[in-house]
């Protein structure tokens, strides 16, 4: 991972691969390819203490599919 700006991620599917991810640009929301799909984040007002720093907490609001 980079060193850019990253997020917290809360919620969502129990096996994503990762929690703390890069965020380009940072913004309201992520949106994170998964099993065919994409999970989506939106930013809270809530910080986390990580062993990357604090990093702002994203909340996972909804899943899309990916159109084949």
């Amino acid at each position: 991972m980079s060193s850019g700006p990253r997020a917290f991620l809360e919620g969502g599917p129990d096996d994503m691969p990762q929690r703390i991810v890069e965020i380009t640009p940072p913004g309201v929301e992520l949106k994170i390819p998964f099993r065919g799909g994409y999970e989506h984040f939106k930013a809270t007002s809530r910080h986390a203490d990580t062993e990357q720093g604090r990093l702002t907490v994203y909340e996972w609001w909804e899943r899309t599919e990916i159109a084949e």
